[in-house]
């Protein structure tokens, strides 16, 4: 059992990665707020999804942007082949 148990933990640390950020006292704050008022359920999974919002967010950014560029007439128009050849 004690084997076992250890290459689950080693499995886990393998496909798990850390990250160690320093955090001022307003944010370390602003966390234990969040966690005590139900958004995650502790601070690793507050910082997870803090992260995927972000990527949303991001995601979405870049969608708005390049609907304003194609309204202001940014697009590129041709032989798909030849405009990749412009940007080799």
């Amino acid at each position: 059992m004690i084997i076992l148990s250890y290459h689950i933990i080693l499995y886990y640390h393998i496909i798990m990665s850390m990250l160690s950020v320093p955090l001022t006292p307003k944010l370390e704050e602003t966390i234990d707020r969040l966690v005590k008022d139900g958004v995650a359920p502790n601070k690793a999974e507050l910082a997870r999804k803090a992260i995927e919002y972000f990527a949303e967010q991001q995601a979405i950014e870049d969608v708005l942007r390049a609907e304003r560029e194609l309204k202001d007439g940014k697009i590129l128009r041709g032989d798909f082949k030849e405009l990749l050849k412009k940007f080799q």
